[in-house]
């Protein structure tokens, strides 16, 4: 398959720049692999397909306010700093992305507080808009993540042309997030509320948590039409012993397994044995799911809708069959459903 057969024409009325009002009543599409159906249902309706035994996969990732701003010495231009991921943690050195990178060379100074107490050089080029910083600050390394922590924004994705506000601090976080380390939240998990979760540990359906930091690769667009040349950005990944065990019982038992999230899921494919069995994993993931991908664990998953020619419309359309994904867009196009980050649900099932 190539690029081009996932595009398709999205009306921006349909991208979503605040989440529903409550988060388990946004809206589901619910698509049905086997027959084709599709039904049209509150995001709250989700526990009637599933039952006791069943398990649900959770990335427990939680974002961590990414998006600085910071003045360039001599010039006192502004320059947005997206945090990417911390390199060495005793020299305080990060991958960032610079915006206007035009500006940001091997040697600049930025100015983030009015009274200079966090400072950041440039040390290196990585991208035409990646940099790393060696970030100046005289505290310990607590206070100074504390200090990232109270000038950065909630990093809502740039199509959301407004500021973020309180609101976004909630509701751009799972209910679940514990482990930090994301710039973008796992978008599918923002639709549990803690009722819903309590309703359906009630009905016997297990929660089985695994960590994906999601990084912005997840959502870079793809630039060659040979998937197959398409390379995804490497991301961090933790998989624990006891949840292997929650997830390999539910598969020895017969009972369903659903990946809450296109992250979940990659990071599952990551680590599946040959006999389809969940292995326990540490490091670093740079999987690419699209069709014909065989997968090994989940037969189920809940996923948001996602943007034309993106990767994680292509892992959808892997998962549920291209002609039946593009059939359910177009049916969510027609009925006015929400798409991208706070967007509408769908269950595939």
């Amino acid at each position: 398959m190539k690029t081009s057969d996932f595009d398709f024409k999205l009306p921006p009325e349909l991208l979503a720049d605040r989440p529903s009002k409550n988060r388990d009543e946004a809206r589901l599409m619910v698509v049905h692999k086997n027959t084709g159906e599709i039904e049209h249902k509150l995001f709250k309706d989700v526990i009637d397909y599933f039952d006791e035994g069943d398990v649900f996969i959770l990335n427990n990732t939680k974002v961590f306010p990414a998006r600085l701003y910071g003045n360039k010495e001599k010039t006192g231009a502004q320059i947005e700093v997206f945090l990417l991921r911390e390199l060495d943690a005793e020299s305080r050195i990060w991958d960032v992305l610079v915006d206007p990178a035009r500006k940001i060379r091997i040697g600049n100074k930025l100015f983030f507080t009015e009274d200079d107490s966090l400072v950041a050089e440039v040390v290196d080029n990585t991208t035409s808009r990646g940099r790393t910083l060696r970030f100046l600050f005289d505290g310990s390394y607590e206070e100074f993540r504390r200090k990232l922590k109270e000038l950065g924004e909630t990093p809502l994705p740039k199509y959301i042309k407004r500021k973020p506000d309180a609101d976004d601090a909630e509701r751009y976080q799972t209910i679940y997030a514990k482990e930090e380390g994301a710039v973008a939240a796992p978008t599918a998990g923002l639709h549990f509320s803690k009722h819903l979760l309590k309703r359906l540990e009630i009905k016997g359906i297990e929660f089985a948590e695994i960590t994906l930091h999601v990084g912005l690769g997840t959502f870079a667009s793809v630039e060659v039409e040979d998937l197959s040349k398409h390379k995804m950005e490497s991301e961090q990944i933790s998989i624990s012993e006891k949840t292997c065990k929650i997830v390999n019982h539910a598969i020895e038992t017969k009972h369903r397994v659903c990946a809450v999230g296109t992250t979940s899921m990659r990071a599952i494919e990551t680590s599946v044995s040959a006999n389809k069995r969940l292995n326990p994993y540490e490091g670093w993931t740079n999987k690419f799911i699209f069709p014909s991908y065989d997968f090994g664990i989940a037969d189920s998953m809940i996923t948001n809708f996602h943007t034309p020619k993106s990767t994680l419309m292509m892992m959808v359309s892997a998962f549920a069959g291209y002609d039946l994904i593009m059939k359910a867009y177009k049916e969510a196009i027609k009925e006015n459903y929400k798409f991208y980050s706070y967007g509408d649900a769908m269950l595939i099932i």
